[in-house]
């Protein structure tokens, strides 16, 4: 039972790779997950394995997940 006041968010999955939008090559993961898990806000950072540019990315709520609550 949750203590009263006590609110839960659900976490996220983040994409563990993402396409380059400078040279179409593929980016991986650079950020650790929270130990409380991914939530809207959070920043994910990614590294282009051709280019080597790093795209900081912001997490948030997906058109969806808007009906959740």
């Amino acid at each position: 039972m949750r203590p009263l006041g006590v609110a839960t968010l659900a976490t996220m999955d983040v994409a563990k790779t993402i396409i380059c939008v400078d040279c179409g090559g593929t980016c991986g993961l650079l950020s650790y997950e929270p130990h409380e898990g991914w939530e809207p806000g959070d920043i994910v950072a990614y590294r282009c394995a051709d280019c080597m540019d790093r795209w900081d990315i912001v997490i948030e709520l997906d058109d969806d997940d808007d009906d959740r609550y």
